[in-house]
């Protein structure tokens, strides 16, 4: 009996769900391509986080984009926000698995790599 019990034990341990990485933006930038992505962990309960915001002002117009993690009541919503002068127009679309809210594609082989060794030391220290 023992020794199933000690199997037993140790599973209830493990944590209810991984946690989510997703791609997070130094600063919202004016093109999906500058924004540079760095992996983090969630907090629990967090989705992944891909914000267009468009403002303008006569001729003048500014498209914002910006990644990071966010509570799911924010996802899926259409809304105002006023920043730098211009009243901004923003829409926040969210995804629930790992890296989701990144490009297609990787810089190179070796950022994949980096990405991958990062998220298994962030699952290590987190047991």
């Amino acid at each position: 009996m023992s020794r199933f019990l000690c199997p037993l034990m140790v599973l209830c341990l493990l944590p209810a769900a991984a946690p989510l990485f997703c791609y997070t933006c130094v600063f919202p930038t004016i093109s999906p391509l500058d924004c540079i992505k760095f992996p983090i962990k969630c907090p629990p309960g967090q989705l992944c986080l891909s914000s267009r915001a468009v403002g303008q002002r006569g001729d003048f117009r500014v498209v914002l984009y910006e990644k990071s993690c966010v509570l799911p009541l924010l996802c899926g919503i259409t809304g105002q926000k006023y920043t730098m002068g211009l009243n901004f127009t923003f829409t926040n679309d969210c995804c629930n698995t790992h890296l989701c809210n990144g490009a297609a594609t990787l810089a190179s082989p070796w950022t994949a790599t980096l990405i991958t060794l990062l998220m298994l030391l962030a699952v290590h220290v987190a047991w």
